[in-house]
């Protein structure tokens, strides 16, 4: 028997039972639009991610403490950077500037009637903040008692902060200080690596006169400001060898190095590091969410098998009939492979678009840009019709072995 003659007995089997068919492949495209959808959502969330940190952070290193317990992780907040370190950093071959990062402990922001409390509060020197950042206003001067805060700060009270208006800082001591808003950025030079979509609110003030954290450093011998976390923005043509410099100073006599415990290591990522990390993590944790997803393929692979058993059971006296006019236990197995395996096509054609529609909703409820997945889509569909074959196999087999003289005496 041809195919073609398979085809033409299959569709006349579906057309003679549409709404049992119907809802066979109504199982398979569920299936196959989780996966699409749930794909197509960590591809979407990846290149989102991915690219905000490519092209604001091609040409940043940043050097911080991690240490090698996960109970320890607060360590990471530790100022061990000197400014003697900032100034050893500064001479390092390939390093066009340093630029340190601290934390202003404060209980409360308040702005008019509203107030939030424990919000960050970051240090950094008027050269973080430069006209690529800047939304609105512009940066603070050293020494002045002004800030500068993020999109979602400014949004984050019941009228939009803007340049000019005025908040009051509550300090751990209790105290308040008064200071004026003099810009508003989507971010700052030196920012570790985040998604705008990931990006929390944030209040910059200048390092004076507000940050106060000092140590005493052991190769100046005096008090110092320390840090914990610098960034060096260096030339993106000589990062491999910069970094690598960096390091050796790290691990060597740096006051970083005397002022960590033992156990905490001190490293120097690029942009690229934090890329192929998130990237990875992203990857992770779609493949893990789309193998749930795959579940209901499964469902939908037990609805198949399940039709086609019921199928050889009514078509019992078709199948002796063909087998008395010669049809092979071949032929009869590729007649229902065939309707199997189209029943599982079928629902894969369907349930791609479908699943392309249910993630271009999701990606704009999570406002991120829409990304193709075209190997999981191409993988979806090809599964697809592998468990309508695979689902098919049993039923197929069955009707094969079905003795023709019983078959002709069914009724």
């Amino acid at each position: 028997m041809d195919a073609g003659e398979s085809v033409r007995i299959t569709l006349r089997s579906i057309r003679a039972h549409k709404l049992r068919s119907a809802l066979t492949v109504v199982g398979v495209v569920i299936g196959i639009a989780s996966v699409i959808t749930f794909a197509t959502f960590g591809a979407s969330v990846e290149a989102e991610i991915v690219g905000d940190i490519e092209t604001s952070n091609a040409g940043n290193i940043y050097v911080f403490g991690t240490p090698s317990g996960d109970d320890d992780f607060d360590r990471t907040l530790q100022p061990v950077f000197t400014e003697y370190d900032l100034q050893q950093l500064e001479s390092i071959p390939g390093v066009q500037a340093v630029l340190p990062r601290g934390i202003v402990q404060t209980q409360s922001i308040r702005h008019g009637n509203r107030t939030l409390a424990r919000q960050q509060v970051t240090a950094v020197q008027p050269a973080s903040i430069d006209d690529g950042v800047l939304v609105e206003g512009r940066s603070f001067e050293a020494d002045e008692t002004a800030v500068v805060v993020n999109e979602r700060m400014a949004g984050s009270f019941s009228e939009n902060l803007t340049a000019g208006e005025r908040l009051t800082m509550t300090m751990p001591d209790g105290g308040e200080r008064n200071v004026t808003v003099v810009g508003v950025v989507n971010g700052t030079r030196g920012e570790v690596p985040v998604s705008d979509f990931a990006r929390q609110p944030r209040v910059y003030v200048p390092i004076d006169p507000f940050y106060d954290s000092v140590v005493e450093s052991p190769s100046a011998g005096v008090r110092q400001r320390a840090y914990p976390q610098v960034t060096l923005v260096v030339d993106p043509r000589a990062i491999p060898e910069t970094q690598s410099a960096i390091q050796t100073y790290l691990s060597g006599d740096s006051d970083a190095r005397s002022l960590s415990a033992a156990d905490t290591e001190l490293v120097a990522r690029s942009g690229n590091d934090f890329v192929e990390e998130i990237s990875d993590v992203i990857e992770r944790i779609t493949r893990f969410v789309t193998g749930i997803a795959v579940i209901a393929l499964v469902v939908g692979a037990i609805g198949i098998a399940n039709v086609m058993l019921v199928s050889v059971t009514e078509r019992t006296r078709e199948i002796g009939i063909m087998k008395a006019v010669g049809a092979r236990n071949g032929d009869v197995m590729q007649v229902f492979l065939v309707e199997a395996a189209l029943l599982g096509a079928v629902g894969s054609l369907l349930g791609v678009p479908l699943g392309l529609i249910v993630g271009y909703g999701a990606t704009r409820y999570a406002e991120v840009t829409f990304s193709l997945a075209p190997l999981w889509m191409a993988l979806a569909v090809g599964v697809g019709v592998l468990v309508g074959v695979v689902a098919g196999l049993y039923p197929a087999w069955r009707a094969a072995r079905v003795d023709p003289i019983d078959a002709l005496r069914h009724e």
